[in-house]
Protein backbone atom coordinates (compact mmCIF):
# COMPACT_ATOMS: atom_id res chain seq x y z
CA UNK A 1 0.00 0.00 0.00
CA UNK A 2 2.98 2.30 0.64
CA UNK A 3 5.31 0.75 -1.90
CA UNK A 4 6.36 4.06 -3.47
CA UNK A 5 7.36 5.56 -0.11
CA UNK A 6 9.05 2.32 0.94
CA UNK A 7 10.94 2.17 -2.37
CA UNK A 8 12.16 5.76 -1.95
CA UNK A 9 13.54 4.93 1.49
CA UNK A 10 15.06 1.70 0.21
CA UNK A 11 16.88 3.50 -2.60
CA UNK A 12 18.55 5.85 -0.12
CA UNK A 13 19.71 2.90 1.95
CA UNK A 14 21.14 1.17 -1.14
CA UNK A 15 22.89 4.40 -2.17
CA UNK A 16 24.42 4.51 1.31
CA UNK A 17 25.71 0.94 0.89
CA UNK A 18 27.22 1.87 -2.48
CA UNK A 19 29.25 4.63 -0.81
CA UNK A 20 30.66 1.96 1.49
CA UNK A 21 31.29 -0.41 -1.47
CA UNK A 22 28.96 -2.99 0.05
CA UNK A 23 27.33 -5.25 -2.60
CA UNK A 24 23.81 -5.03 -1.16
CA UNK A 25 21.02 -4.30 -3.62
CA UNK A 26 17.88 -5.01 -1.60
CA UNK A 27 16.45 -4.27 1.83
CA UNK A 28 14.48 -6.62 4.07
CA UNK A 29 11.61 -4.72 5.70
CA UNK A 30 9.49 -5.81 8.66
CA UNK A 31 6.38 -4.18 10.04
CA UNK A 32 6.88 -2.60 13.44
CA UNK A 33 4.36 -4.06 15.96
CA UNK A 34 1.42 -1.69 15.92
CA UNK A 35 1.12 0.61 18.93
CA UNK A 36 -0.96 3.48 17.61
CA UNK A 37 1.34 4.30 14.68
CA UNK A 38 2.29 2.38 11.57
CA UNK A 39 5.89 1.80 10.61
CA UNK A 40 8.49 -0.38 8.93
CA UNK A 41 11.91 -1.44 10.17
CA UNK A 42 15.16 -2.88 8.81
CA UNK A 43 18.28 -4.20 10.52
CA UNK A 44 21.92 -3.32 9.78
CA UNK A 45 23.57 -6.29 11.51
CA UNK A 46 24.21 -8.20 8.25
CA UNK A 47 25.58 -5.10 6.52
CA UNK A 48 27.96 -4.44 9.42
CA UNK A 49 29.12 -8.07 9.43
CA UNK A 50 29.70 -7.97 5.65
CA UNK A 51 31.76 -4.79 5.99
CA UNK A 52 33.88 -6.40 8.71
CA UNK A 53 34.56 -9.45 6.53
CA UNK A 54 35.51 -7.27 3.56
CA UNK A 55 37.95 -5.21 5.61
CA UNK A 56 39.27 -8.22 7.46
CA UNK A 57 38.87 -6.38 10.73
CA UNK A 58 36.89 -7.93 13.57
CA UNK A 59 35.58 -5.10 15.64
CA UNK A 60 32.26 -4.69 17.34
CA UNK A 61 29.67 -5.58 14.69
CA UNK A 62 26.79 -4.49 16.91
CA UNK A 63 28.33 -1.08 17.51
CA UNK A 64 29.02 -0.62 13.80
CA UNK A 65 25.44 -1.65 12.94
CA UNK A 66 24.22 1.02 15.37
CA UNK A 67 26.38 3.60 13.63
CA UNK A 68 25.05 2.56 10.21
CA UNK A 69 21.43 2.86 11.35
CA UNK A 70 22.13 6.35 12.74
CA UNK A 71 23.92 7.44 9.55
CA UNK A 72 21.12 6.16 7.31
CA UNK A 73 18.51 7.90 9.50
CA UNK A 74 20.11 11.20 8.44
CA UNK A 75 19.79 10.17 4.77
CA UNK A 76 15.99 10.07 5.16
CA UNK A 77 15.76 13.86 5.23
CA UNK A 78 15.51 16.22 2.25
CA UNK A 79 17.87 19.17 1.77
CA UNK A 80 15.29 21.50 3.30
CA UNK A 81 15.23 19.44 6.48
CA UNK A 82 11.90 17.75 5.80
CA UNK A 83 11.43 13.99 6.13
CA UNK A 84 10.76 11.83 3.07
CA UNK A 85 7.18 12.26 1.84
CA UNK A 86 4.75 9.91 3.54
CA UNK A 87 6.81 9.44 6.70
CA UNK A 88 6.23 11.14 10.03
CA UNK A 89 9.19 9.98 12.10
CA UNK A 90 12.53 8.19 11.71
CA UNK A 91 14.69 6.72 14.43
CA UNK A 92 17.76 4.53 14.82
CA UNK A 93 17.36 2.07 17.71
CA UNK A 94 19.71 -0.82 18.55
CA UNK A 95 20.99 -1.27 14.98
CA UNK A 96 17.49 -0.93 13.48
CA UNK A 97 16.17 1.87 11.32
CA UNK A 98 12.53 2.55 12.15
CA UNK A 99 10.43 4.60 9.76
CA UNK A 100 6.92 5.62 10.79
CA UNK A 101 4.28 6.59 8.25
CA UNK A 102 2.28 9.74 8.64
CA UNK A 103 -0.87 8.66 10.50
CA UNK A 104 -3.19 10.77 8.36
CA UNK A 105 -1.48 9.74 5.11
CA UNK A 106 -1.65 6.08 6.08
CA UNK A 107 -5.29 6.29 7.13
CA UNK A 108 -6.31 8.03 3.93
CA UNK A 109 -4.31 5.62 1.78
CA UNK A 110 -5.99 2.59 3.38
CA UNK A 111 -9.50 3.97 2.97
CA UNK A 112 -8.84 5.19 -0.59
CA UNK A 113 -7.41 1.81 -1.59
CA UNK A 114 -10.40 -0.15 -0.27
CA UNK A 115 -12.93 2.12 -1.94
CA UNK A 116 -11.05 2.02 -5.24
CA UNK A 117 -10.52 -1.75 -5.31
CA UNK A 118 -13.89 -2.77 -3.81
CA UNK A 119 -14.39 -6.55 -4.20
CA UNK A 120 -10.78 -6.85 -5.35
CA UNK A 121 -9.41 -5.39 -2.10
CA UNK A 122 -7.13 -7.89 -0.40
CA UNK A 123 -6.40 -9.90 -3.53
CA UNK A 124 -2.78 -10.57 -4.44
CA UNK A 125 -1.27 -10.63 -7.96
CA UNK A 126 -1.24 -14.01 -9.72
CA UNK A 127 1.78 -16.09 -8.64
CA UNK A 128 1.38 -18.63 -11.49
CA UNK A 129 1.20 -21.55 -9.06
CA UNK A 130 -1.48 -24.10 -9.94
CA UNK A 131 -3.14 -25.82 -7.00
CA UNK A 132 -5.85 -28.46 -7.10
CA UNK A 133 -8.02 -28.79 -4.02
CA UNK A 134 -9.98 -32.03 -3.91
CA UNK A 135 -12.84 -31.76 -1.46
CA UNK A 136 -16.38 -32.85 -0.63
CA UNK A 137 -15.89 -36.40 -2.05
CA UNK A 138 -19.41 -37.64 -1.23
CA UNK A 139 -20.40 -41.25 -1.67
CA UNK A 140 -23.42 -41.85 -3.84
CA UNK A 141 -26.27 -43.88 -2.33
CA UNK A 142 -25.79 -41.98 0.93
CA UNK A 143 -26.86 -38.53 2.10
CA UNK A 144 -25.03 -35.40 3.15
CA UNK A 145 -25.06 -34.80 6.88
CA UNK A 146 -23.36 -32.30 9.17
CA UNK A 147 -20.18 -34.41 9.30
CA UNK A 148 -19.81 -34.23 5.51
CA UNK A 149 -20.65 -30.55 5.61
CA UNK A 150 -17.38 -29.59 7.31
CA UNK A 151 -15.42 -31.03 4.40
CA UNK A 152 -17.25 -29.09 1.70
CA UNK A 153 -17.30 -25.83 3.70
CA UNK A 154 -13.59 -26.13 4.57
CA UNK A 155 -12.58 -27.03 1.02
CA UNK A 156 -14.58 -24.21 -0.53
CA UNK A 157 -13.09 -21.64 1.83
CA UNK A 158 -9.54 -22.89 1.22
CA UNK A 159 -10.14 -22.51 -2.52
CA UNK A 160 -11.44 -18.96 -2.05
CA UNK A 161 -8.45 -18.01 0.10
CA UNK A 162 -5.87 -19.56 -2.23
CA UNK A 163 -7.43 -17.79 -5.19
CA UNK A 164 -7.37 -14.46 -3.34
CA UNK A 165 -3.73 -15.07 -2.41
CA UNK A 166 -2.78 -15.34 -6.09
CA UNK A 167 -2.94 -19.06 -6.83
CA UNK A 168 -4.62 -20.59 -9.86
CA UNK A 169 -7.06 -22.94 -8.15
CA UNK A 170 -8.76 -26.01 -9.58
CA UNK A 171 -11.74 -27.12 -7.51
CA UNK A 172 -12.04 -30.89 -7.81
CA UNK A 173 -14.63 -33.29 -6.48
CA UNK A 174 -14.03 -37.05 -6.32
CA UNK A 175 -17.34 -38.90 -6.22
CA UNK A 176 -17.41 -42.31 -4.54
CA UNK A 177 -19.84 -43.88 -6.96
CA UNK A 178 -18.73 -47.49 -6.54
CA UNK A 179 -17.34 -49.68 -3.81
CA UNK A 180 -18.63 -52.00 -1.12
CA UNK A 181 -21.07 -49.39 0.25
CA UNK A 182 -22.75 -49.09 -3.17
CA UNK A 183 -22.86 -52.86 -3.69
CA UNK A 184 -24.46 -53.29 -0.24
CA UNK A 185 -27.06 -50.66 -1.10
CA UNK A 186 -27.81 -52.34 -4.45
CA UNK A 187 -28.02 -55.75 -2.74
CA UNK A 188 -30.52 -54.42 -0.20
CA UNK A 189 -32.52 -52.72 -2.94
CA UNK A 190 -32.68 -55.82 -5.17
CA UNK A 191 -33.49 -58.10 -2.25
CA UNK A 192 -36.08 -56.03 -0.40
CA UNK A 193 -37.09 -53.01 -2.51
CA UNK A 194 -36.82 -54.04 -6.16
CA UNK A 195 -38.81 -51.76 -8.45
CA UNK A 196 -39.29 -49.02 -5.86
CA UNK A 197 -38.43 -45.40 -6.68
CA UNK A 198 -37.89 -42.47 -4.36
CA UNK A 199 -40.42 -39.69 -3.98
CA UNK A 200 -39.55 -36.02 -3.69
CA UNK A 201 -37.45 -36.62 -0.59
CA UNK A 202 -35.07 -39.00 -2.37
CA UNK A 203 -32.15 -38.17 -0.11
CA UNK A 204 -33.92 -39.34 3.00
CA UNK A 205 -35.18 -42.43 1.19
CA UNK A 206 -31.72 -43.39 -0.04
CA UNK A 207 -30.21 -42.73 3.38
CA UNK A 208 -32.82 -44.92 5.05
CA UNK A 209 -32.04 -47.71 2.60
CA UNK A 210 -28.32 -47.41 3.28
CA UNK A 211 -28.83 -47.61 7.06
CA UNK A 212 -31.11 -50.59 6.50
CA UNK A 213 -28.59 -52.24 4.18
CA UNK A 214 -25.77 -51.89 6.68
CA UNK A 215 -27.91 -53.29 9.48
CA UNK A 216 -29.05 -56.29 7.41
CA UNK A 217 -25.50 -56.92 6.23
CA UNK A 218 -24.23 -57.06 9.81
CA UNK A 219 -27.15 -59.08 11.19
CA UNK A 220 -27.69 -61.62 8.41
CA UNK A 221 -24.95 -64.29 8.08
CA UNK A 222 -26.16 -65.00 4.52
CA UNK A 223 -25.66 -61.37 3.46
CA UNK A 224 -21.88 -61.28 3.01
CA UNK A 225 -21.61 -64.06 0.37
CA UNK A 226 -24.59 -62.55 -1.48
CA UNK A 227 -22.94 -59.12 -1.50
CA UNK A 228 -19.65 -60.64 -2.66
CA UNK A 229 -21.46 -62.39 -5.48
CA UNK A 230 -23.07 -59.09 -6.48
CA UNK A 231 -19.63 -57.43 -6.40
CA UNK A 232 -18.40 -60.11 -8.80
CA UNK A 233 -21.30 -59.31 -11.11
CA UNK A 234 -20.24 -55.66 -10.99
CA UNK A 235 -16.67 -56.60 -11.83
CA UNK A 236 -18.00 -58.54 -14.82
CA UNK A 237 -20.06 -55.47 -15.77
CA UNK A 238 -23.37 -57.31 -15.75
CA UNK A 239 -25.58 -55.09 -18.01
CA UNK A 240 -28.65 -55.28 -15.76
CA UNK A 241 -26.65 -54.36 -12.66
CA UNK A 242 -24.81 -51.54 -14.44
CA UNK A 243 -28.13 -50.10 -15.61
CA UNK A 244 -29.53 -50.15 -12.07
CA UNK A 245 -26.32 -48.60 -10.77
CA UNK A 246 -26.51 -45.76 -13.33
CA UNK A 247 -30.12 -45.03 -12.44
CA UNK A 248 -29.62 -45.01 -8.68
CA UNK A 249 -26.34 -43.10 -8.95
CA UNK A 250 -28.11 -40.35 -10.87
CA UNK A 251 -30.59 -39.92 -8.01
CA UNK A 252 -27.64 -39.16 -5.73
CA UNK A 253 -25.82 -36.85 -8.17
CA UNK A 254 -28.91 -34.71 -8.66
CA UNK A 255 -29.17 -34.34 -4.91
CA UNK A 256 -25.49 -33.36 -4.65
CA UNK A 257 -25.95 -30.63 -7.25
CA UNK A 258 -28.80 -29.17 -5.23
CA UNK A 259 -26.65 -29.17 -2.09
CA UNK A 260 -23.78 -27.36 -3.82
CA UNK A 261 -26.23 -24.82 -5.23
CA UNK A 262 -27.69 -24.22 -1.77
CA UNK A 263 -24.23 -23.78 -0.25
CA UNK A 264 -22.91 -21.67 -3.15
CA UNK A 265 -20.05 -24.07 -3.84
CA UNK A 266 -18.79 -24.49 -7.43
CA UNK A 267 -16.49 -27.17 -8.87
CA UNK A 268 -14.23 -27.07 -11.90
CA UNK A 269 -13.77 -30.79 -12.39
CA UNK A 270 -15.40 -34.01 -11.24
CA UNK A 271 -13.65 -37.35 -10.91
CA UNK A 272 -15.47 -40.62 -10.28
CA UNK A 273 -14.19 -43.76 -8.60
CA UNK A 274 -15.72 -45.84 -11.39
CA UNK A 275 -13.53 -44.14 -14.01
CA UNK A 276 -10.26 -45.11 -12.30
CA UNK A 277 -11.23 -48.56 -11.05
CA UNK A 278 -9.99 -50.56 -14.04
CA UNK A 279 -6.84 -48.47 -14.52
CA UNK A 280 -6.15 -49.06 -10.83
CA UNK A 281 -6.12 -52.81 -11.35
CA UNK A 282 -3.65 -52.34 -14.22
CA UNK A 283 -1.42 -50.36 -11.87
CA UNK A 284 -1.62 -53.20 -9.34
CA UNK A 285 -0.37 -55.73 -11.89
CA UNK A 286 2.49 -53.42 -12.90
CA UNK A 287 3.47 -52.95 -9.26
CA UNK A 288 3.54 -56.72 -8.74
CA UNK A 289 5.87 -57.10 -11.74
CA UNK A 290 8.18 -54.37 -10.45
CA UNK A 291 8.38 -55.90 -7.00
CA UNK A 292 6.67 -52.96 -5.33
CA UNK A 293 3.58 -54.99 -4.50
CA UNK A 294 3.35 -58.55 -3.18
CA UNK A 295 0.59 -60.84 -4.46
CA UNK A 296 -0.64 -63.09 -1.67
CA UNK A 297 -3.79 -64.29 -3.45
CA UNK A 298 -5.86 -66.40 -3.17
CA UNK A 299 -5.32 -66.75 0.58
CA UNK A 300 -4.38 -63.11 1.08
CA UNK A 301 -4.60 -59.73 -0.60
CA UNK A 302 -2.19 -57.77 -2.79
CA UNK A 303 -0.10 -55.58 -0.51
CA UNK A 304 2.68 -53.00 -0.60
CA UNK A 305 5.06 -53.68 2.34
CA UNK A 306 5.90 -50.02 2.76
CA UNK A 307 8.09 -50.19 5.88
CA UNK A 308 10.08 -53.03 4.32
CA UNK A 309 10.62 -51.12 1.07
CA UNK A 310 11.25 -47.75 2.72
CA UNK A 311 13.55 -49.12 5.40
CA UNK A 312 11.35 -47.77 8.17
CA UNK A 313 9.76 -49.38 11.21
CA UNK A 314 6.10 -48.97 12.08
CA UNK A 315 5.87 -45.73 10.09
CA UNK A 316 3.98 -46.62 6.94
CA UNK A 317 3.11 -50.26 7.74
CA UNK A 318 1.42 -52.22 4.93
CA UNK A 319 -0.92 -50.85 2.28
CA UNK A 320 -3.51 -53.27 0.85
CA UNK A 321 -4.21 -52.38 -2.78
CA UNK A 322 -6.45 -55.26 -3.92
CA UNK A 323 -8.68 -57.73 -2.08
CA UNK A 324 -8.01 -61.47 -2.20
CA UNK A 325 -11.01 -61.92 -4.52
CA UNK A 326 -9.64 -59.31 -6.94
CA UNK A 327 -12.12 -56.56 -6.08
CA UNK A 328 -10.88 -53.01 -5.69
CA UNK A 329 -10.31 -50.83 -2.64
CA UNK A 330 -9.99 -47.07 -2.20
CA UNK A 331 -6.23 -47.45 -2.66
CA UNK A 332 -6.72 -49.27 -5.97
CA UNK A 333 -8.31 -46.12 -7.32
CA UNK A 334 -6.47 -43.35 -5.43
CA UNK A 335 -3.12 -44.22 -7.04
CA UNK A 336 -4.21 -43.79 -10.69
CA UNK A 337 -6.33 -40.78 -9.70
CA UNK A 338 -3.23 -38.98 -8.38
CA UNK A 339 -1.38 -39.66 -11.62
CA UNK A 340 -4.36 -38.52 -13.67
CA UNK A 341 -4.56 -35.20 -11.79
CA UNK A 342 -0.94 -34.26 -12.43
CA UNK A 343 -1.01 -35.42 -16.05
CA UNK A 344 -4.16 -33.43 -16.80
CA UNK A 345 -3.35 -30.19 -15.01
CA UNK A 346 0.45 -30.09 -14.41
CA UNK A 347 -0.07 -29.14 -10.79
CA UNK A 348 2.32 -27.40 -8.42
CA UNK A 349 0.33 -28.73 -5.47
CA UNK A 350 -2.46 -31.23 -4.91
CA UNK A 351 -4.40 -30.72 -1.68
CA UNK A 352 -6.64 -33.48 -0.34
CA UNK A 353 -9.30 -32.35 2.14
CA UNK A 354 -9.90 -35.61 3.99
CA UNK A 355 -10.87 -36.74 7.50
CA UNK A 356 -7.98 -36.77 10.00
CA UNK A 357 -8.65 -40.46 10.64
CA UNK A 358 -7.27 -41.16 7.16
CA UNK A 359 -3.88 -39.56 7.94
CA UNK A 360 -1.91 -42.81 7.92
CA UNK A 361 -3.66 -43.97 4.76
CA UNK A 362 -2.84 -40.71 2.92
CA UNK A 363 0.82 -41.02 3.92
CA UNK A 364 0.75 -44.58 2.60
CA UNK A 365 -0.62 -43.41 -0.74
CA UNK A 366 2.00 -40.67 -1.07
CA UNK A 367 4.82 -43.06 -0.14
CA UNK A 368 3.57 -45.67 -2.61
CA UNK A 369 3.51 -43.06 -5.38
CA UNK A 370 7.08 -42.13 -4.48
CA UNK A 371 8.16 -45.80 -4.66
CA UNK A 372 6.45 -46.03 -8.05
CA UNK A 373 8.79 -43.28 -9.25
CA UNK A 374 6.44 -40.31 -9.29
CA UNK A 375 8.29 -37.16 -8.22
CA UNK A 376 5.02 -35.31 -7.75
CA UNK A 377 4.35 -37.35 -4.60
CA UNK A 378 6.09 -34.62 -2.60
CA UNK A 379 3.61 -32.10 -4.00
CA UNK A 380 0.66 -33.89 -2.42
CA UNK A 381 -0.71 -32.51 0.83
CA UNK A 382 -3.31 -33.92 3.21
CA UNK A 383 -5.45 -31.16 4.72
CA UNK A 384 -6.91 -33.07 7.65
CA UNK A 385 -10.03 -32.09 9.53
CA UNK A 386 -11.73 -33.48 12.60
CA UNK A 387 -15.26 -34.81 12.96
CA UNK A 388 -18.43 -32.90 13.79
CA UNK A 389 -20.39 -34.15 16.78
CA UNK A 390 -23.98 -33.70 17.73
CA UNK A 391 -24.69 -32.17 21.16
CA UNK A 392 -23.81 -34.75 23.78
CA UNK A 393 -20.70 -35.79 21.80
CA UNK A 394 -22.62 -38.20 19.58
CA UNK A 395 -20.50 -38.93 16.52
CA UNK A 396 -22.55 -38.91 13.34
CA UNK A 397 -22.58 -42.01 11.18
CA UNK A 398 -24.56 -42.94 8.08
CA UNK A 399 -24.35 -46.57 9.07
CA UNK A 400 -26.12 -46.39 12.43
CA UNK A 401 -28.42 -43.54 11.45
CA UNK A 402 -27.10 -40.97 13.94
CA UNK A 403 -27.12 -38.19 11.37
CA UNK A 404 -28.54 -34.73 10.95
CA UNK A 405 -29.31 -34.37 7.26
CA UNK A 406 -28.23 -31.13 5.63
CA UNK A 407 -31.76 -30.24 4.59
CA UNK A 408 -32.99 -30.66 8.19
CA UNK A 409 -30.07 -28.65 9.54
CA UNK A 410 -30.63 -25.72 7.19
CA UNK A 411 -34.39 -25.72 7.77
CA UNK A 412 -33.94 -25.75 11.54
CA UNK A 413 -31.27 -23.03 11.39
CA UNK A 414 -33.48 -20.90 9.12
CA UNK A 415 -36.46 -21.34 11.44
CA UNK A 416 -34.42 -20.25 14.45
CA UNK A 417 -32.82 -17.35 12.56
CA UNK A 418 -36.24 -16.22 11.32
CA UNK A 419 -37.47 -15.75 14.88
CA UNK A 420 -34.46 -13.58 15.65
CA UNK A 421 -34.87 -11.52 12.46
CA UNK A 422 -38.57 -10.94 13.22
CA UNK A 423 -37.65 -9.63 16.67
CA UNK A 424 -34.88 -7.38 15.37
CA UNK A 425 -36.74 -6.00 12.36
CA UNK A 426 -40.51 -6.67 12.41
CA UNK A 427 -41.03 -4.08 9.65
CA UNK A 428 -39.32 -6.24 7.03
CA UNK A 429 -41.64 -7.96 4.57
CA UNK A 430 -42.12 -11.71 5.15
CA UNK A 431 -40.19 -12.44 1.95
CA UNK A 432 -37.24 -10.27 3.05
CA UNK A 433 -37.33 -11.84 6.50
CA UNK A 434 -37.06 -15.29 4.92
CA UNK A 435 -34.16 -14.18 2.69
CA UNK A 436 -32.26 -12.64 5.59
CA UNK A 437 -32.94 -15.65 7.83
CA UNK A 438 -31.54 -17.96 5.17
CA UNK A 439 -28.32 -15.91 4.91
CA UNK A 440 -27.98 -15.81 8.69
CA UNK A 441 -28.64 -19.55 8.96
CA UNK A 442 -26.12 -20.55 6.31
CA UNK A 443 -23.61 -18.04 7.66
CA UNK A 444 -24.00 -19.44 11.16
CA UNK A 445 -23.52 -23.01 9.99
CA UNK A 446 -20.46 -22.22 7.87
CA UNK A 447 -18.77 -19.99 10.43
CA UNK A 448 -19.17 -22.57 13.19
CA UNK A 449 -17.23 -25.03 11.01
CA UNK A 450 -14.49 -22.57 9.97
CA UNK A 451 -13.84 -20.55 13.13
CA UNK A 452 -12.39 -23.58 14.90
CA UNK A 453 -9.06 -25.11 13.89
CA UNK A 454 -9.77 -27.82 11.33
CA UNK A 455 -7.83 -30.33 13.45
CA UNK A 456 -10.20 -29.79 16.42
CA UNK A 457 -13.50 -31.59 16.92
CA UNK A 458 -16.58 -29.42 16.43
CA UNK A 459 -19.69 -30.05 18.50
CA UNK A 460 -22.48 -28.28 16.66
CA UNK A 461 -24.52 -26.02 18.92
CA UNK A 462 -27.45 -23.85 17.85
CA UNK A 463 -26.96 -21.01 20.34
CA UNK A 464 -23.27 -20.65 19.52
CA UNK A 465 -23.84 -20.79 15.75
CA UNK A 466 -26.63 -18.19 15.66
CA UNK A 467 -25.61 -15.73 18.35
CA UNK A 468 -25.52 -12.00 17.65
CA UNK A 469 -23.38 -11.36 20.72
CA UNK A 470 -20.29 -13.58 20.42
CA UNK A 471 -17.90 -14.90 17.82
CA UNK A 472 -20.34 -16.07 15.17
CA UNK A 473 -21.37 -15.13 11.64
CA UNK A 474 -24.56 -13.25 12.68
CA UNK A 475 -22.47 -10.90 14.84
CA UNK A 476 -20.17 -10.15 11.89
CA UNK A 477 -23.07 -9.88 9.44
CA UNK A 478 -24.76 -7.45 11.82
CA UNK A 479 -21.67 -5.22 11.79
CA UNK A 480 -21.98 -5.12 7.99
CA UNK A 481 -25.67 -4.22 8.32
CA UNK A 482 -24.86 -1.42 10.78
CA UNK A 483 -22.36 0.04 8.33
CA UNK A 484 -24.89 -0.30 5.55
CA UNK A 485 -27.52 1.45 7.67
CA UNK A 486 -25.25 4.47 8.19
CA UNK A 487 -24.55 4.73 4.47
CA UNK A 488 -28.21 4.23 3.61
CA UNK A 489 -29.17 7.13 5.89
CA UNK A 490 -26.54 9.19 4.11
CA UNK A 491 -28.27 8.37 0.83
CA UNK A 492 -25.53 5.90 -0.16
CA UNK A 493 -23.54 8.97 -1.18
CA UNK A 494 -19.93 8.22 -0.25
CA UNK A 495 -17.96 11.49 -0.37
CA UNK A 496 -15.45 11.61 -3.20
CA UNK A 497 -12.92 12.95 -0.73
CA UNK A 498 -12.68 12.86 3.01
CA UNK A 499 -9.18 13.35 4.30
CA UNK A 500 -8.41 12.34 7.86
CA UNK A 501 -6.20 15.36 8.48
CA UNK A 502 -7.62 15.77 11.99
CA UNK A 503 -6.57 13.79 15.06
CA UNK A 504 -7.99 10.31 14.73
CA UNK A 505 -9.62 8.60 17.69
CA UNK A 506 -8.12 5.33 19.01
CA UNK A 507 -11.18 3.50 17.63
CA UNK A 508 -10.60 4.92 14.14
CA UNK A 509 -6.91 4.06 14.24
CA UNK A 510 -7.66 0.50 15.40
CA UNK A 511 -10.26 -0.02 12.67
CA UNK A 512 -7.95 1.33 9.97
CA UNK A 513 -5.15 -0.88 11.21
CA UNK A 514 -7.31 -4.01 10.99
CA UNK A 515 -8.56 -3.13 7.51
CA UNK A 516 -4.96 -2.64 6.34
CA UNK A 517 -4.00 -6.13 7.52
CA UNK A 518 -6.51 -7.96 5.34
CA UNK A 519 -4.22 -8.96 2.48
CA UNK A 520 -1.52 -10.18 4.85
CA UNK A 521 -4.06 -12.25 6.79
CA UNK A 522 -5.24 -13.86 3.57
CA UNK A 523 -1.66 -14.64 2.54
CA UNK A 524 -0.98 -16.26 5.92
CA UNK A 525 -4.19 -18.28 5.79
CA UNK A 526 -3.33 -19.49 2.28
CA UNK A 527 0.18 -20.55 3.30
CA UNK A 528 -1.19 -22.67 6.16
CA UNK A 529 -4.52 -23.72 4.58
CA UNK A 530 -6.32 -22.29 7.61
CA UNK A 531 -9.62 -20.46 7.02
CA UNK A 532 -9.78 -20.07 10.80
CA UNK A 533 -7.33 -17.16 10.43
CA UNK A 534 -9.74 -15.31 8.15
CA UNK A 535 -12.67 -16.22 10.41
CA UNK A 536 -10.86 -14.75 13.42
CA UNK A 537 -9.87 -11.69 11.41
CA UNK A 538 -13.47 -11.08 10.31
CA UNK A 539 -14.61 -11.22 13.94
CA UNK A 540 -11.89 -8.79 15.08
CA UNK A 541 -12.82 -6.46 12.22
CA UNK A 542 -16.50 -6.54 13.24
CA UNK A 543 -15.52 -5.83 16.85
CA UNK A 544 -13.37 -2.88 15.78
CA UNK A 545 -16.19 -1.49 13.64
CA UNK A 546 -18.69 -1.83 16.48
CA UNK A 547 -16.28 0.01 18.80
CA UNK A 548 -15.99 2.76 16.19
CA UNK A 549 -19.78 2.80 15.68
CA UNK A 550 -20.44 3.18 19.41
CA UNK A 551 -17.88 5.93 20.04
CA UNK A 552 -17.50 7.95 16.84
CA UNK A 553 -20.58 9.82 15.51
CA UNK A 554 -20.70 9.71 11.73
CA UNK A 555 -23.81 11.40 10.37
CA UNK A 556 -23.88 14.13 13.04
CA UNK A 557 -20.16 14.93 12.85
CA UNK A 558 -18.96 18.18 11.28
CA UNK A 559 -17.24 18.25 7.91
CA UNK A 560 -14.50 17.11 7.21
CA UNK A 561 -14.83 14.56 10.03
CA UNK A 562 -18.21 13.41 8.69
CA UNK A 563 -16.89 12.84 5.17
CA UNK A 564 -13.88 10.88 6.38
CA UNK A 565 -15.96 8.72 8.71
CA UNK A 566 -18.47 7.99 5.95
CA UNK A 567 -15.63 6.81 3.76
CA UNK A 568 -14.16 4.78 6.63
CA UNK A 569 -17.58 3.20 7.23
CA UNK A 570 -17.81 2.25 3.56
CA UNK A 571 -14.28 0.81 3.67
CA UNK A 572 -15.11 -1.23 6.79
CA UNK A 573 -18.29 -2.53 5.14
CA UNK A 574 -16.28 -3.63 2.10
CA UNK A 575 -13.57 -5.30 4.19
CA UNK A 576 -16.17 -7.19 6.25
CA UNK A 577 -17.93 -8.31 3.08
CA UNK A 578 -14.66 -9.43 1.43
CA UNK A 579 -13.54 -11.38 4.48
CA UNK A 580 -16.87 -13.18 4.88
CA UNK A 581 -16.91 -13.89 1.14
CA UNK A 582 -13.70 -15.91 1.55
CA UNK A 583 -15.58 -18.05 4.06
CA UNK A 584 -18.45 -18.52 1.61
CA UNK A 585 -20.77 -16.32 3.70
CA UNK A 586 -23.12 -13.69 2.27
CA UNK A 587 -24.01 -10.41 3.94
CA UNK A 588 -27.65 -9.27 4.06
CA UNK A 589 -28.34 -5.61 3.36
CA UNK A 590 -30.68 -5.38 6.36
CA UNK A 591 -31.27 -7.56 9.38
Amino acid sequence: MFLSEQSAAEQRIIDYFKKLNLPIDSVQWNWIPFSGQWGISTSFFQAAALEARQKGTGGNVGQRANEMAAEVAKEMFESDGSLLIGFEKVEAVKAYLNLYFSTSSYANRVVDTVLAEKEQFGRSPRNHQRVMVEFSQPNTHKAFHVGHLRNVILGNSVCNILDSAGYDVIRANYIGDIGLHVIKWLWNYLTYHKGEEPGEDRYRWMTDLYTEADRRYNDDPEAEPQVRALFARWDARDPELVKLWEQTRQWSLEGFDQIYKTLGVPFDHYYYESEVEESGKVYVEEMIKKGIARDERPDGAVIVPLDELAGTKEKYRVLVILRSDGTSLYSTKDLPLAVKKFEMFHLDKSVYVIDVRQSLYMQQIYKTLELMGYDFAKKCYHLAYEIVNLPGNVTMSSRDGTVVLLEDLINEATSRALQIVKEKNPDLSPKDQETVARMVALGGIKYSMLSRDNTKIVTFDWETALTFEGQAAPYIQYAFVRANSILRKAGQQIPAEGKGDFELSPQEVQLIDLISRFSNEVTRAAAEYKPMMVANYAFSLAQAFNDFYNVCPVLTAETPVRDFRLRLTAAARQAISNSLSLLGIDCPEVM
